[in-house]
């Protein structure tokens, strides 16, 4: 079986889709209006974007976008950091990584993870 695509509401689907393309290079697939946009990442998985006006995530809530290596993940970090983002340095935990949060109020976990579960 193969996920095939994710949902998120937000509330700017805009701000929230240009912060996607920019950093975690997924793609515009379709977009309609400023309410949906549909992204692909690299592996064909499917992201959309609606929006919505009272959006609350729980806590724990987060999407990742795994790296090639450690240095992409710092190389990410800085970039984030140079934008403007509240970021903490990566740092090692369950893998090397480190969280930002998204434009559409959503937590993302960027990281690097040498082995494989299998």
């Amino acid at each position: 079986m193969i996920l095939n695509h994710l949902n998120l509401t937000v509330p700017d689907v805009t701000a929230t889709k240009e912060f996607l393309e920019k950093y975690f290079d997924l793609k515009t697939y379709f977009v309609r209006g400023k309410g949906f946009a549909l992204l692909r990442d690299n592996h064909n998985l499917m992201l959309s974007l609606m929006k919505g006006t009272e959006v609350k995530y729980p806590q724990t809530f987060h999407i990742g976008f795994g790296q090639e290596s450690k240095e992409k993940v710092n190389q990410i970090n800085q970039r984030l950091k140079e934008d403007g983002f509240d970021v903490k340095p990566p740092e090692q935990l369950h893998n090397w990584t480190f969280y930002v949060m998204a434009p559409g109020n959503f937590n993302i976990e960027v990281f690097y993870q040498e082995a494989r579960y299998s």
